[in-house]
Protein backbone atom coordinates (compact mmCIF):
# COMPACT_ATOMS: atom_id res chain seq x y z
CA UNK A 1 0.00 0.00 0.00
CA UNK A 2 1.58 3.05 -1.38
CA UNK A 3 -0.82 5.82 0.21
CA UNK A 4 -1.99 6.25 3.54
CA UNK A 5 -4.85 8.60 4.91
CA UNK A 6 -4.26 8.11 8.70
CA UNK A 7 -5.20 11.08 10.28
CA UNK A 8 -6.20 13.62 6.94
CA UNK A 9 -9.97 13.11 7.48
CA UNK A 10 -12.16 13.88 10.13
CA UNK A 11 -15.68 13.06 11.33
CA UNK A 12 -17.13 15.77 13.04
CA UNK A 13 -21.04 14.94 13.08
CA UNK A 14 -22.74 11.99 12.94
CA UNK A 15 -26.65 11.04 13.20
CA UNK A 16 -28.20 7.75 13.68
CA UNK A 17 -32.34 7.25 13.81
CA UNK A 18 -34.39 4.75 15.85
CA UNK A 19 -33.87 1.46 14.08
CA UNK A 20 -36.93 -1.18 13.99
CA UNK A 21 -40.15 -1.62 11.87
CA UNK A 22 -40.54 2.32 10.90
CA UNK A 23 -44.23 2.07 9.03
CA UNK A 24 -44.82 5.32 10.00
CA UNK A 25 -40.97 6.75 7.73
CA UNK A 26 -40.47 6.92 4.58
CA UNK A 27 -37.47 6.20 3.43
CA UNK A 28 -36.80 9.67 2.76
CA UNK A 29 -37.66 10.25 6.18
CA UNK A 30 -34.88 8.58 7.24
CA UNK A 31 -32.39 9.65 5.10
CA UNK A 32 -33.32 13.34 6.22
CA UNK A 33 -33.77 12.34 10.07
CA UNK A 34 -30.33 10.90 10.12
CA UNK A 35 -28.73 13.36 7.94
CA UNK A 36 -30.22 16.31 9.62
CA UNK A 37 -28.97 15.41 12.80
CA UNK A 38 -25.31 14.84 11.60
CA UNK A 39 -25.22 18.65 9.99
CA UNK A 40 -26.70 19.72 13.56
CA UNK A 41 -23.89 17.75 15.50
CA UNK A 42 -21.53 18.90 12.84
CA UNK A 43 -22.30 22.68 12.60
CA UNK A 44 -23.33 22.51 9.66
CA UNK A 45 -25.48 22.82 6.91
CA UNK A 46 -26.31 21.54 3.53
CA UNK A 47 -24.83 24.18 2.26
CA UNK A 48 -21.60 23.22 3.59
CA UNK A 49 -21.61 19.78 1.67
CA UNK A 50 -19.42 20.07 -1.58
CA UNK A 51 -20.20 15.83 -2.18
CA UNK A 52 -22.11 13.46 -0.88
CA UNK A 53 -22.30 9.91 -1.23
CA UNK A 54 -25.36 7.05 -0.25
CA UNK A 55 -25.56 3.87 0.87
CA UNK A 56 -28.64 1.62 -0.31
CA UNK A 57 -28.15 -1.88 -0.66
CA UNK A 58 -31.58 -3.40 -2.67
CA UNK A 59 -33.51 -0.39 -3.28
CA UNK A 60 -35.79 -2.08 -6.02
CA UNK A 61 -36.08 -5.21 -3.48
CA UNK A 62 -38.14 -2.82 -1.15
CA UNK A 63 -39.30 -0.13 -2.80
CA UNK A 64 -38.11 2.62 -5.57
CA UNK A 65 -36.33 4.76 -2.80
CA UNK A 66 -32.27 4.82 -2.95
CA UNK A 67 -32.13 3.80 -6.92
CA UNK A 68 -28.84 6.69 -7.37
CA UNK A 69 -27.50 9.60 -6.29
CA UNK A 70 -30.48 12.03 -7.23
CA UNK A 71 -32.77 10.19 -4.64
CA UNK A 72 -30.44 11.44 -1.56
CA UNK A 73 -30.19 15.05 -3.67
CA UNK A 74 -33.63 15.26 -3.94
CA UNK A 75 -34.53 14.15 0.07
CA UNK A 76 -31.84 16.85 1.25
CA UNK A 77 -31.29 19.09 -1.94
CA UNK A 78 -28.31 18.95 -2.98
CA UNK A 79 -28.76 19.92 -6.36
CA UNK A 80 -26.42 20.42 -8.46
CA UNK A 81 -23.89 18.84 -6.36
CA UNK A 82 -21.96 15.32 -6.99
CA UNK A 83 -23.92 13.07 -5.24
CA UNK A 84 -23.51 8.82 -6.07
CA UNK A 85 -24.80 5.75 -4.75
CA UNK A 86 -22.91 2.73 -4.00
CA UNK A 87 -23.54 -0.58 -2.83
CA UNK A 88 -21.09 -3.68 -1.81
CA UNK A 89 -23.31 -6.11 0.02
CA UNK A 90 -23.46 -5.62 3.89
CA UNK A 91 -20.96 -3.16 3.86
CA UNK A 92 -22.96 -0.85 1.49
CA UNK A 93 -22.85 2.30 4.05
CA UNK A 94 -19.29 1.66 4.99
CA UNK A 95 -18.34 2.04 1.85
CA UNK A 96 -20.30 4.96 1.52
CA UNK A 97 -17.97 6.34 4.21
CA UNK A 98 -14.80 4.61 2.57
CA UNK A 99 -15.73 6.65 -0.85
CA UNK A 100 -16.15 10.28 1.24
CA UNK A 101 -13.29 9.50 3.10
CA UNK A 102 -10.94 9.19 0.31
CA UNK A 103 -12.73 12.27 -1.67
CA UNK A 104 -11.57 14.43 1.13
CA UNK A 105 -8.61 13.00 1.36
CA UNK A 106 -7.20 13.36 -1.96
CA UNK A 107 -8.23 17.01 -1.90
CA UNK A 108 -11.00 17.37 -4.02
CA UNK A 109 -13.16 17.99 -1.37
CA UNK A 110 -12.84 19.98 2.48
CA UNK A 111 -16.39 18.78 3.37
CA UNK A 112 -18.76 15.88 2.56
CA UNK A 113 -21.61 13.47 3.64
CA UNK A 114 -22.37 9.59 3.90
CA UNK A 115 -25.40 8.05 4.31
CA UNK A 116 -26.81 4.59 4.31
CA UNK A 117 -30.39 3.64 4.60
CA UNK A 118 -32.66 0.86 3.59
CA UNK A 119 -36.18 0.21 4.26
CA UNK A 120 -36.44 -3.63 4.57
CA UNK A 121 -39.99 -4.25 6.39
CA UNK A 122 -42.26 -2.93 3.59
CA UNK A 123 -42.32 -6.48 2.34
CA UNK A 124 -44.65 -9.75 2.55
CA UNK A 125 -42.56 -12.93 3.57
CA UNK A 126 -42.81 -14.09 0.16
CA UNK A 127 -40.85 -10.77 -1.21
CA UNK A 128 -37.97 -10.87 1.24
CA UNK A 129 -34.62 -11.66 0.57
CA UNK A 130 -35.10 -15.09 0.86
CA UNK A 131 -37.50 -14.83 -1.69
CA UNK A 132 -35.49 -12.69 -4.00
CA UNK A 133 -32.55 -14.94 -3.67
CA UNK A 134 -35.03 -17.79 -4.60
CA UNK A 135 -36.48 -15.66 -7.80
CA UNK A 136 -33.73 -13.42 -9.56
CA UNK A 137 -30.07 -15.29 -8.33
CA UNK A 138 -28.16 -18.24 -10.32
CA UNK A 139 -31.13 -21.38 -10.55
CA UNK A 140 -28.69 -23.96 -9.17
CA UNK A 141 -26.69 -22.20 -6.82
CA UNK A 142 -29.41 -20.17 -5.04
CA UNK A 143 -32.00 -23.34 -4.55
CA UNK A 144 -32.56 -23.45 -0.80
CA UNK A 145 -29.17 -20.85 0.27
CA UNK A 146 -30.44 -18.71 3.08
CA UNK A 147 -28.20 -16.39 5.18
CA UNK A 148 -28.43 -18.75 8.23
CA UNK A 149 -27.79 -21.70 6.08
CA UNK A 150 -24.59 -19.91 4.89
CA UNK A 151 -23.67 -19.25 8.76
CA UNK A 152 -25.05 -22.26 10.14
CA UNK A 153 -22.39 -24.33 8.35
CA UNK A 154 -19.88 -22.36 9.64
CA UNK A 155 -20.94 -23.25 13.17
CA UNK A 156 -20.92 -26.58 12.69
CA UNK A 157 -17.33 -26.88 11.67
CA UNK A 158 -16.17 -24.88 14.46
CA UNK A 159 -17.81 -26.72 16.59
CA UNK A 160 -16.20 -29.91 15.39
CA UNK A 161 -12.84 -28.32 15.04
CA UNK A 162 -12.93 -27.00 18.77
CA UNK A 163 -15.22 -28.40 20.45
CA UNK A 164 -17.19 -25.27 20.73
CA UNK A 165 -21.13 -25.55 21.56
CA UNK A 166 -24.45 -23.58 21.10
CA UNK A 167 -23.67 -22.44 24.99
CA UNK A 168 -20.90 -20.16 23.33
CA UNK A 169 -23.32 -18.70 20.97
CA UNK A 170 -26.14 -18.03 23.34
CA UNK A 171 -23.01 -16.10 25.76
CA UNK A 172 -23.04 -13.88 22.45
CA UNK A 173 -26.73 -12.96 21.83
CA UNK A 174 -27.10 -12.28 25.93
CA UNK A 175 -24.44 -9.86 25.76
CA UNK A 176 -25.30 -8.19 22.42
CA UNK A 177 -28.89 -8.21 23.82
CA UNK A 178 -27.80 -6.49 26.95
CA UNK A 179 -26.54 -4.19 25.02
CA UNK A 180 -29.13 -3.17 23.06
CA UNK A 181 -30.85 -2.82 26.55
CA UNK A 182 -28.97 0.36 26.82
CA UNK A 183 -29.43 1.57 23.14
CA UNK A 184 -32.55 3.91 22.86
CA UNK A 185 -32.13 3.54 18.86
CA UNK A 186 -31.91 0.00 19.03
CA UNK A 187 -34.83 -2.32 17.58
CA UNK A 188 -34.76 -4.73 19.87
CA UNK A 189 -34.51 -3.34 23.33
CA UNK A 190 -35.39 -6.37 26.00
CA UNK A 191 -32.26 -8.51 27.78
CA UNK A 192 -32.74 -12.00 27.30
CA UNK A 193 -31.46 -15.23 29.16
CA UNK A 194 -29.40 -18.18 28.22
CA UNK A 195 -32.05 -20.63 28.66
CA UNK A 196 -34.54 -18.52 26.27
CA UNK A 197 -31.61 -18.64 23.64
CA UNK A 198 -31.19 -22.76 24.00
CA UNK A 199 -35.28 -23.26 24.21
CA UNK A 200 -35.74 -20.88 21.34
CA UNK A 201 -37.34 -22.39 18.05
CA UNK A 202 -34.36 -23.58 15.40
CA UNK A 203 -34.10 -21.80 12.23
CA UNK A 204 -31.04 -23.59 10.16
CA UNK A 205 -29.13 -26.15 13.24
CA UNK A 206 -27.01 -25.01 15.19
CA UNK A 207 -28.65 -21.67 14.87
CA UNK A 208 -32.05 -20.77 16.34
CA UNK A 209 -34.31 -17.61 16.85
CA UNK A 210 -31.84 -15.74 18.92
CA UNK A 211 -28.94 -16.44 16.93
CA UNK A 212 -30.08 -14.42 14.31
CA UNK A 213 -30.16 -10.49 13.88
CA UNK A 214 -33.54 -9.26 12.30
CA UNK A 215 -34.48 -7.21 9.03
CA UNK A 216 -34.91 -3.80 9.69
CA UNK A 217 -35.67 -0.27 8.68
CA UNK A 218 -33.40 2.77 9.43
CA UNK A 219 -30.48 5.19 8.68
CA UNK A 220 -27.35 7.06 9.74
CA UNK A 221 -25.02 9.72 8.57
CA UNK A 222 -21.75 11.08 8.93
CA UNK A 223 -19.68 14.26 7.85
CA UNK A 224 -16.62 14.55 7.40
CA UNK A 225 -13.87 17.27 6.38
CA UNK A 226 -10.12 18.08 6.20
CA UNK A 227 -9.24 17.23 10.06
CA UNK A 228 -7.05 20.71 9.46
CA UNK A 229 -10.65 22.19 8.97
CA UNK A 230 -12.35 20.71 12.27
CA UNK A 231 -11.47 23.09 14.28
CA UNK A 232 -10.20 25.90 12.15
CA UNK A 233 -13.04 26.24 10.23
CA UNK A 234 -16.13 24.55 12.53
CA UNK A 235 -14.63 25.01 15.50
CA UNK A 236 -14.37 21.22 16.90
CA UNK A 237 -12.10 20.75 20.41
CA UNK A 238 -13.34 16.93 20.02
CA UNK A 239 -14.02 15.13 16.92
CA UNK A 240 -12.78 11.95 15.53
CA UNK A 241 -10.12 11.17 12.96
CA UNK A 242 -9.34 7.88 10.52
CA UNK A 243 -6.88 6.51 11.64
CA UNK A 244 -7.08 3.62 8.94
CA UNK A 245 -9.42 1.82 6.73
CA UNK A 246 -9.44 -1.46 4.52
CA UNK A 247 -11.48 -3.05 1.83
CA UNK A 248 -11.06 -6.69 0.89
CA UNK A 249 -13.42 -8.56 -1.97
CA UNK A 250 -12.01 -12.48 -1.32
CA UNK A 251 -14.44 -14.22 -2.83
CA UNK A 252 -17.24 -14.57 -5.15
CA UNK A 253 -21.09 -14.02 -4.02
CA UNK A 254 -22.31 -17.40 -5.11
CA UNK A 255 -19.21 -19.02 -4.97
CA UNK A 256 -17.24 -18.35 -1.10
CA UNK A 257 -18.44 -21.77 0.06
CA UNK A 258 -16.45 -23.59 -3.55
CA UNK A 259 -13.52 -21.87 -3.28
CA UNK A 260 -10.93 -23.87 -1.73
CA UNK A 261 -9.00 -21.67 0.75
CA UNK A 262 -12.00 -21.19 2.43
CA UNK A 263 -12.38 -23.39 5.34
CA UNK A 264 -15.21 -22.43 7.18
CA UNK A 265 -13.54 -21.25 10.33
CA UNK A 266 -13.43 -17.34 9.38
CA UNK A 267 -13.45 -15.12 6.27
CA UNK A 268 -10.12 -14.36 4.73
CA UNK A 269 -11.69 -10.32 3.34
CA UNK A 270 -12.06 -9.76 7.18
CA UNK A 271 -8.40 -10.76 7.77
CA UNK A 272 -7.27 -8.64 4.83
CA UNK A 273 -9.16 -5.56 5.31
CA UNK A 274 -8.15 -5.92 8.94
CA UNK A 275 -4.25 -6.08 8.12
CA UNK A 276 -5.15 -2.84 5.15
CA UNK A 277 -6.81 -0.98 8.40
CA UNK A 278 -3.93 -1.76 11.06
CA UNK A 279 -0.94 -1.20 9.08
CA UNK A 280 -2.47 2.51 7.99
CA UNK A 281 -3.10 2.92 11.66
CA UNK A 282 0.15 1.57 13.41
CA UNK A 283 -1.86 -1.32 15.41
CA UNK A 284 0.20 -4.41 15.89
CA UNK A 285 -1.90 -5.97 18.90
CA UNK A 286 -5.61 -5.00 18.63
CA UNK A 287 -6.36 -6.54 21.79
CA UNK A 288 -4.37 -4.30 23.86
CA UNK A 289 -4.44 -1.08 21.55
CA UNK A 290 -8.43 -0.82 21.19
CA UNK A 291 -10.42 0.52 23.61
CA UNK A 292 -13.94 -0.88 21.84
CA UNK A 293 -14.77 -2.64 18.59
CA UNK A 294 -18.48 -2.81 16.27
CA UNK A 295 -18.62 -6.02 14.84
CA UNK A 296 -20.75 -7.51 12.20
CA UNK A 297 -23.04 -10.09 14.23
CA UNK A 298 -25.65 -11.23 11.37
CA UNK A 299 -25.34 -14.31 13.30
CA UNK A 300 -23.78 -15.42 16.93
CA UNK A 301 -21.63 -17.31 15.32
CA UNK A 302 -19.86 -14.49 12.80
CA UNK A 303 -19.31 -12.69 15.89
CA UNK A 304 -17.22 -15.69 17.29
CA UNK A 305 -15.23 -16.02 14.13
CA UNK A 306 -14.96 -12.05 13.99
CA UNK A 307 -12.88 -12.28 17.54
CA UNK A 308 -10.36 -14.54 15.82
CA UNK A 309 -10.09 -12.90 12.21
CA UNK A 310 -9.70 -9.54 13.75
CA UNK A 311 -7.06 -10.27 16.49
CA UNK A 312 -8.76 -10.00 19.48
CA UNK A 313 -7.80 -13.68 20.40
CA UNK A 314 -6.41 -16.82 18.42
CA UNK A 315 -8.08 -19.73 16.35
CA UNK A 316 -10.27 -21.18 18.55
CA UNK A 317 -10.41 -18.63 21.58
CA UNK A 318 -13.52 -17.03 20.94
CA UNK A 319 -15.65 -19.05 23.53
CA UNK A 320 -13.46 -18.17 26.25
CA UNK A 321 -12.92 -14.78 24.75
CA UNK A 322 -17.01 -14.04 25.14
CA UNK A 323 -17.49 -16.86 28.21
CA UNK A 324 -14.82 -14.53 30.30
CA UNK A 325 -16.65 -10.91 30.01
CA UNK A 326 -13.77 -9.56 27.70
CA UNK A 327 -16.48 -8.63 24.85
CA UNK A 328 -18.72 -7.59 27.26
CA UNK A 329 -19.44 -3.35 28.45
CA UNK A 330 -16.48 -3.20 30.99
CA UNK A 331 -14.29 -6.13 29.66
CA UNK A 332 -11.03 -6.20 28.01
CA UNK A 333 -11.89 -5.07 24.88
CA UNK A 334 -16.26 -4.67 24.51
CA UNK A 335 -17.71 -5.37 21.70
CA UNK A 336 -21.05 -4.35 20.46
CA UNK A 337 -21.83 -1.76 23.04
CA UNK A 338 -25.01 -0.50 20.44
CA UNK A 339 -26.52 -4.32 20.51
CA UNK A 340 -24.94 -4.94 17.39
CA UNK A 341 -26.85 -6.04 14.42
CA UNK A 342 -28.21 -8.85 17.38
CA UNK A 343 -30.31 -6.11 18.81
CA UNK A 344 -30.09 -2.91 16.60
CA UNK A 345 -31.29 -4.85 13.67
CA UNK A 346 -29.62 -5.17 9.61
CA UNK A 347 -31.05 -2.69 7.61
CA UNK A 348 -28.22 -3.75 5.16
CA UNK A 349 -27.34 -0.02 3.23
CA UNK A 350 -27.49 1.97 6.87
CA UNK A 351 -25.62 -0.98 8.82
CA UNK A 352 -22.29 0.24 8.34
CA UNK A 353 -23.12 3.99 8.37
CA UNK A 354 -24.42 2.98 11.64
CA UNK A 355 -21.54 0.98 13.01
CA UNK A 356 -18.91 4.58 11.92
CA UNK A 357 -21.28 6.61 13.77
CA UNK A 358 -22.04 4.58 17.01
CA UNK A 359 -17.84 4.28 17.45
CA UNK A 360 -17.98 7.89 17.03
CA UNK A 361 -20.11 8.59 18.93
CA UNK A 362 -18.28 6.37 21.81
CA UNK A 363 -15.56 7.95 21.46
CA UNK A 364 -16.97 10.98 22.29
CA UNK A 365 -18.52 9.63 24.91
CA UNK A 366 -22.05 10.51 23.79
CA UNK A 367 -23.40 7.07 24.55
CA UNK A 368 -25.28 7.45 27.83
CA UNK A 369 -25.55 3.87 30.15
CA UNK A 370 -23.53 1.55 27.09
CA UNK A 371 -20.82 4.07 27.18
CA UNK A 372 -16.71 2.22 27.46
CA UNK A 373 -15.16 4.69 29.89
CA UNK A 374 -12.22 6.48 28.65
CA UNK A 375 -12.38 4.89 24.66
CA UNK A 376 -9.78 6.45 22.48
CA UNK A 377 -9.49 4.44 19.42
CA UNK A 378 -11.81 2.04 17.78
CA UNK A 379 -12.61 -0.53 15.28
CA UNK A 380 -15.77 -0.94 13.19
CA UNK A 381 -15.95 -3.87 11.30
CA UNK A 382 -18.93 -5.24 8.73
CA UNK A 383 -18.93 -8.56 6.30
CA UNK A 384 -21.06 -8.85 3.73
CA UNK A 385 -21.57 -11.40 0.43
CA UNK A 386 -22.18 -13.67 3.05
CA UNK A 387 -18.55 -13.74 3.70
CA UNK A 388 -17.17 -12.38 0.15
CA UNK A 389 -16.57 -9.02 1.21
CA UNK A 390 -15.56 -7.09 4.05
CA UNK A 391 -14.93 -3.14 5.40
CA UNK A 392 -12.23 -2.59 8.31
CA UNK A 393 -12.11 1.28 10.18
CA UNK A 394 -9.85 2.34 12.77
CA UNK A 395 -11.06 5.40 14.63
CA UNK A 396 -9.11 7.63 17.34
CA UNK A 397 -10.25 10.44 19.19
CA UNK A 398 -8.12 13.60 18.50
Amino acid sequence: MTKNISGKVAIIGAGITKFGELFEQSYNDLVVEAAFDAYQDAGVTGDDIEAAWLGTFLPLGWGFDGTGGPSLAEALNLYPKPVSRVANYCTTGMEAVRMAAMAVASGLYDVVLAVGAEKMREVPPRGSLVAQHVEKLHPLYAKGRTAPGSFAVLATRYFHEYGASKDDLAEVAVKNHYHGSLNPKAHFRKEITKEQVLKAPMVTEPLGLFDCCPTTDGAAAVVLCRADLAEKRFGKKDYVLIEGMGLSCANGYLTTAFNPRFDFLGFEATREAARQAYEQAGVTNPREQLDLAEVHDCFTITELLNYEDLGFCGRGEAPAFVRGGSSRLGGELPVNTSGGLKSCGHPIGATGARVVAHVTNQLLGRCGKHQVKGAKRALGHTLGGPGAVSSVFVLAKN
